[in-house]
C-alpha cells in the first residue's frame, strides 16, 4: 500500500510539473512572438496565425515529454525553424533530453536548436537597425540559453543518479543487515546448542551412571542406595542450575559472562572421581593451579575439552581409568589430551552422535588450534587438542 501510494504521488507530481511547464512555455513563447510580429508589419496575418498555432501545438506536446523526449525535441526543433512561439517549448524539450538521454543526443539536439534559430533569422529577420548586429546579438543570446538548458538538465540528471545510487546502497545495506541478523541468530542457536550439549551432557552422564548402578545392583544396601540417590539429586539440581547459567550467558552483556575457565578443570575431575571414575590429572604446564596465566578463551576451550572427554568416557567406557594430560610452554603451544582405557565390561555401549566432537573441533578452529581423536592401540580412546599459547 505504501509503495502504491508513493507511486501515485510521484505521478501526480509529474503531471503538475508538466502542466506548469506547458503554461510557462506558452507565456514565454507566444508573447515574444506577438511583439516580434507587431514590429514587422509587412508580414501577412496568416504568418502570425501559423506561428501561434505551431506554438500552441508545441506547448501541448510537452505533456508527452517524459515518454518521447527525443522524438518530441526533434519535432519542436523543426517547428522552431519558422515559429518563434515554439522556441521556449523547444528549450524545455532540450532540457528533458539532457536529463534522460545520452551526451551524443544532447549535443545533436543543442546544435539543432542553434541551427533552427539561425534558419528562423534568415526566413524572418528581426526589426533591428543592422542585420549583422541582429545575428550576433540574437545568436549569442540563443547560445547562452541553450547552454543553460543543457547544464540545468545535466545537473538534474546527476542529482537523480545520486539519489538512485543512495537508494540502491540503502537497499543493499538493508539486505546485508538482514543477512547479518539471520547469521547472528544462527550463530546464537549454535552457541546455545553447544553450551547445552557441553554442560548438560556432563551432568546427565553422571545421572545415567548412578541410575544404571541402582538398576543393576538390586541388592544394594540402604546406605549405598541413599548415597547414589543423593548424587542423582545433587546433579539433577546442578543440571538445572547449569541450564539457567547457559541461558544467562547468552543473554548477558559481553563483559558479564560467567563462563568457566581452566582453573575449573580440577572441579570437573573431582566430580568424576566422586562418581567412581578413576581420573588422573597430569598438569605439567601448571595452568589448572593458576601458576601460569592463560587467555580466557584458550582456558575455556581447554575446560570444554576435558568436560567432553570425561563425559564420553563415562558414557562409552564406564569404569575405565582416564588420564588427563596438559603440557606446553608460553610462547609455543598448550596441548591437552584425555585418554581412557578399554572399558571394563564388554557390554554394548550407546553410539554417540559425534556432536560433541564436532563442537570441540569448531572451538579449536576458532582459536587457531587443532583437534585430534581416535582409538588407541590398547582399545581405549584418545581426544587431544593443540592450542596456541601466546607469551
Amino acid at each position: 500500500m505504501d509503495d502504491t501510494a508513493g507511486t501515485r504521488r510521484d505521478v501526480a507530481r509529474d503531471r503538475i510539473v508538466d502542466g506548469g511547464l506547458i503554461v510557462i512555455a506558452a507565456l514565454a513563447g507566444l508573447y515574444p512572438a506577438a511583439n516580434w510580429l507587431e514590429a514587422s508589419p509587412t508580414l501577412p496575418l496568416w504568418v502570425l496565425q501559423l506561428d501561434h498555432i505551431a506554438g500552441v501545438l508545441g506547448c501541448l506536446a510537452l505533456w508527452w515529454r517524459r515518454r518521447f523526449p527525443l522524438a518530441l525535441a526533434v519535432g519542436l526543433v523543426v517547428l522552431s525553424t519558422f515559429s518563434l512561439s515554439v522556441s521556449f517549448a523547444a528549450l524545455i524539450a532540450l532540457f528533458t533530453v539532457a536529463v534522460h538521454r545520452s551526451a551524443r543526443a544532447i549535443a545533436v539536439l543543442a546544435a539543432g536548436n542553434l541551427l533552427s534559430f539561425g534558419i528562423f533569422l534568415v526566413l524572418r529577420p528581426g526589426p533591428t537597425t543592422s542585420w549583422s548586429t541582429s545575428w550576433s546579438m540574437l545568436l549569442s543570446l540563443q547560445v547562452t540559453v541553450i547552454v543553460c538548458a543543457v547544464v540545468w538538465g545535466l545537473l538534474v540528471r546527476s542529482r537523480r543518479q545520486l539519489i538512485a545510487s543512495l537508494r540502491e546502497r540503502a537497499a543493499v545495506a538493508e539486505v546485508e543487515a538482514r543477512f547479518r541478523a539471520e547469521r547472528s541468530q544462527h550463530e546464537a542457536r549454535e552457541t546455545l546448542a553447544r553450551e547445552m550439549h557441553d554442560v548438560l551432557g556432563h551432568r546427565l552422564s553422571i545421572l545415567s551412571v548412578h541410575a544404571g548402578a541402582l538398576a543393576y545392583h538390586r541388592g544394594a544396601s540402604p546406605d549405598e542406595v541413599a548415597r547414589a540417590s543423593e548424587v542423582i539429586r545433587e546433579n539433577a539440581h546442578r543440571a538445572l542450575q547449569d541450564l539457567r547459567e547457559v541461558i544467562g550467558v547468552l543473554r548477558a552483556p559481553v563483559g558479564e559472562l560467567p563462563l568457566p575457565g581452566v582453573e575449573d578443570v580440577i572441579e570437573l575431575i573431582d566430580e568424576a572421581q566422586r562418581v567412581s571414575t578413576r581420573v588422573e590429572l597430569r598438569d605439567d604446564s601448571g595452568v589448572t593451579t593458576g601458576g601460569r596465566a592463560v587467555h580466557a578463551t584458550i582456558g575455556r576451550t581447554l575446560y570444554r575439552l576435558v568436560q567432553e572427554g570425561l563425559t564420553n568416557a563415562r558414557k562409552h567406557a564406564p569404569g575405565a581409568p582416564v588420564v588427563v594430560r596438559i603440557t606446553g610452554e608460553p610462547g609455543d603451544h598448550l596441548a591437552a589430551e584425555i585418554v581412557n582405557e578399554r572399558p571394563s565390561t564388554s557390554s554394548a555401549q550407546p553410539a554417540g552422535s559425534g556432536e560433541g566432537l564436532r563442537g570441540l573441533a569448531e572451538r579449536a578452529t576458532l582459536v587457531g588450534g587443532q583437534l585430534e581423536h581416535g582409538p588407541t592401540g590398547s582399545g581405549g580412546w584418545r581426544v587431544a587438542m593443540r592450542l596456541p599459547w601466546p607469551a
